[in-house]
């Protein structure tokens, strides 16, 4: 959480994200994977105490990802349109030690449409996958982030909304079940009852059955019978 306070705070002094920071000052620059990865972290953070704080930064981030590295040819150029002015823009979409910002993007976008219901986000997704079809299948071990993108976007995601009073035990015991073991493709939301400003879509018009902690297990924002 600290950390996530200072990178939203100390790396956006102007409200753009920077990549680097140091004695209280940053550089200029940044790239698509500070985007991505960022938001993929806020993600994870949102899942793990549901403070809405860190899913609304996530989707700004994700819409200013967009705006400033969007190539229309499919996915994402590596440096920001309003940044300094190159001949080339580089696009790498090769996993390496760390993996590519597109493969981020990609993931983090998959994460997002099922939270926020915008298709749009998918659409942009699938784009980039695009690019690497081939090149994985040809070399997966050059393309390991991708392959597991691609994984969230194919297989059968299944997406967890969870509404109650979010401090009681029986909330508690529904947040357990939907972690008790490694799921990766399964997205959790949790909120009281009506939703703040700012939660997810998917908690939205999810009323609590006979008073009580009520999961909805969903996929594609189609939800099986609710349960308590």
């Amino acid at each position: 959480t600290r950390n996530a306070e200072f990178l939203l705070t100390a790396l956006r002094p102007d409200g753009k994200l920077r990549r680097s920071w140091r004695d209280g000052k940053t550089t200029k620059e940044v790239f698509l994977e500070d985007y991505a990865a960022l938001i993929l972290g806020l993600l994870e953070l949102y899942q793990t105490d549901f403070n809405n704080k860190w899913f609304s930064s996530a989707l700004e981030l994700a819409d200013e990802m967009i705006q400033r590295f969007n190539d229309p040819s499919g996915g994402f150029f590596d440096t920001p349109a309003d940044g300094e002015s190159l001949l080339v823009r580089p696009k790498d979409i090769q996993d390496n030690a760390t993996p590519s910002g597109n493969a981020l993007a990609a993931e983090a976008l998959l994460k997002l449409s099922t939270l926020t219901e915008r298709g749009d986000f998918r659409d942009r997704a699938e784009s980039a996958l695009r690019l690497v079809t081939g090149f994985a299948a040809q070399y997966p071990t050059g393309f390991a982030r991708w392959l597991s993108a691609a994984e969230f976007a194919t297989g059968t995601v299944k997406q967890v909304a969870i509404v109650g009073e979010m401090g009681a035990e029986e909330t508690q015991r529904l947040v357990n079940a939907a972690r008790a073991g490694y799921r990766p493709n399964v997205m959790v939301a949790a909120s009281e009852v009506p939703p703040e400003e700012g939660a997810p879509a998917l908690v939205k018009d999810r009323p609590l059955v006979d008073g009580k902690s009520t999961a909805y297990v969903c996929e594609g924002f189609v939800c099986l019978q609710p349960v308590t």
